[in-house]
């Protein structure tokens, strides 16, 4: 099977080049404009693939196809927003020599438009399928498995790249050329018109379970699920979907931009793309961890409800998705299983069956949440459905919202430094002890709850409740007048405590200084088994305790 990519050494056709490494079937013809560039990535390519670098402008798709004769095109190059007068003009010539083709596209008017070619393609027995990518491939198999249970009325979306994922120089022609321009979607029912990435809005992406990212600013831009996804649910009326790319000061400079454009008569950002380029692949800090997450709400049996899907992607895996539903489509190819003939946008090519597949083996996660009821405990809240996966006497010990009292035994060691005990007489931790009874009485209150520990004689008070804004979807735990947002996160048959954030009377301390310490909830033999580490950078231990309980 020989495969010509089009922007076949640029970031998303060269990540499909890896993800078909492995098939010794296969001829991938890397072609560009820039034929040094393409040999260079065949003289690094490693797989049993073949490759073959081509010089290749676009304009002369025709002449290669007479000569190549490939069974299949894939279009990788773009800014597809700049295709200009004929933007078509690959298609038709894939469908004039019947070859198959797809595309990358995440246009919204590219991709919309490209069924009037439906009727060629089926004369032609070839097919067309564009936008195929997380927009809106997933997306649209997100939602169909949402609309199994619900009848969606609305839909908010957005991907959110790792910093060190890395960004094309014509992806950022295509997100600084549209920003400030009109963005066609669908509000209360009706097509009209947003500006691109002036309008914003903030996420917790968190897989149940999982470490979730930190809260992201997401920024509305032109994808094609905005045109493509509302005729697929007859009931839907709203719809917005944003990127969240970081560092967010850079994002906040690029809505700033946006918003004078959409307010003036300032010409297109296109001249700064190459800038925000550069700027945005030096800045590489932060977590190497990227995201995706819908969230929609609708109907069931006639009642308001909600529902959001969440991913996470780790490490170097996360860049790799936008190109995982061609790799789907052309290992299906290599199978004999071929996608009808015809144009469309690719919106119904895979299922999220098919997704889970794909991401098998990977550092990638992904789940369902339902709708967040402030009566639940908050733990119940906060984890969703991991919740149902905690040992036994974990589970007990959080789910419920009445006063109620656990006891046993614990060991305690503090800190041999100075500072280290200063800080336990302040906030009054236990001394240290090698067998000391320990009990602790939860308590109630106005969406929280109180904890007051005791070992021996000595007791220390803390109250949790549900994080909100920038805490989304973590656990506030708050000591005086220090509050520690923590992330609760699931490893095998222990629920463990991340310090994500920390605070003084609201105001945010350094993260470089916050508090840190493996602490985890497991059960053991039937009873509740806690070991809790509180450290300081600089510092070392502040205190340790461990044990178990049941309840009285």
């Amino acid at each position: 099977m020989k495969v010509l990519i089009l922007g076949g050494y640029g970031v998303f056709g060269g990540r499909l080049a890896e993800l078909l490494s492995d098939i010794a079937e296969i001829e991938l013809v890397i072609c560009g404009r820039n034929l040094s560039r393409a040999i260079e990535f065949c003289d690094s390519f490693r797989g049993k693939a073949t490759v073959r670098p081509l010089r290749l402008d676009r304009a002369e798709i025709a002449q290669a196809l007479e000569v190549e004769c490939p069974d299949l095109v894939v279009d990788a190059s773009g800014p597809f927003q700049n295709y200009g007068d004929t933007p078509y003009g690959v298609i038709t010539a894939c469908i004039a020599s019947g070859t198959d083709y797809v595309d990358f596209a995440d246009a919204a008017d590219f991709v919309f438009g490209v069924s009037k070619f439906n009727a060629d393609a089926e004369e032609a027995g070839a097919f067309v399928l564009s936008g195929v990518s997380s927009f809106p491939v997933l997306t649209g198999a997100v939602l169909r498995e949402m609309a199994k249970t619900m009848d969606i009325v609305s839909v908010r979306g957005g991907i959110a790249p790792s910093p060190f994922a890395g960004i094309g120089l014509n992806v950022m022609r295509a997100v600084v050329g549209y920003a400030g321009a009109p963005v066609k979607l669908y509000r209360n029912g009706v097509q009209t018109v947003a500006h691109g990435l002036a309008e914003s809005m903030r996420y917790t992406i968190a897989v149940p379970g999982r470490l979730p990212l930190r809260n992201i600013r997401f920024s509305l831009v032109d994808v094609p699920d905005l045109q493509v996804v509302p005729p697929e649910h007859e009931t839907m009326r709203d719809i917005w979907m944003g990127a969240g790319p970081v560092p967010e000061f850079l994002h906040r400079i690029l809505n700033l931009l946006a918003r004078a454009r959409a307010a003036t008569a300032l010409p297109s950002l296109t001249p700064l793309s190459r800038l925000f380029y550069t700027v945005l692949n030096l800045m590489k800090f932060g977590e190497h961890r990227g995201g995706m997450f819908v969230h929609a709400r609708g109907l069931r049996d006639g009642k308001q409800t909600e529902q959001s899907w969440h991913l996470l992607a780790e490490g170097d895996d996360g860049p790799y998705i936008p190109s995982m539903a061609i790799e789907a489509i052309i290992r299906r190819l290599l199978d004999g299983i071929r996608p009808q003939a015809g144009a469309r946008p690719a919106i119904r090519a895979l299922d999220l069956a098919d997704y889970d597949q794909l991401f098998a083996g990977r550092s990638i996660y992904a789940g369902f949440r339902g709708a967040q009821t402030a009566s639940d405990p908050i733990y119940r809240q906060v984890l969703g459905a991991g919740f149902e996966t905690l040992p036994s006497p974990v589970k007990a010990l959080h789910d419920a919202i009445r006063s109620r009292t656990w006891r046993g035994q614990a060991e305690v060691m503090q800190g041999k430094s100075r500072i280290a005990r200063a800080v336990c007489r302040i906030m009054g931790f236990p001394d240290t002890a090698a067998d000391v009874p320990v009990s602790v009485a939860l308590s109630p209150e106005q969406r929280a709850e109180a904890w007051t520990r005791t070992f021996g004689e000595k007791s220390f008070s803390s109250v949790q409740k549900c994080g909100t804004g920038r805490n989304d979807l973590l656990i506030l735990e708050r000591f005086g007048m220090i509050t520690v947002a923590l992330a609760l996160v699931i490893e095998g048959d222990r629920l463990l405590f991340v310090p994500r954030s920390w605070s003084l009377l609201g105001i945010p301390l350094p993260r470089a200084l916050m508090p840190t310490g493996r602490s985890f909830e497991t059960g053991h033999e039937g009873r509740f088994r806690f070991d809790v580490e509180i450290a300081m950078p600089g510092i070392g231990l502040i205190v340790a305790y461990k044990g178990t309980m049941e309840p009285v």
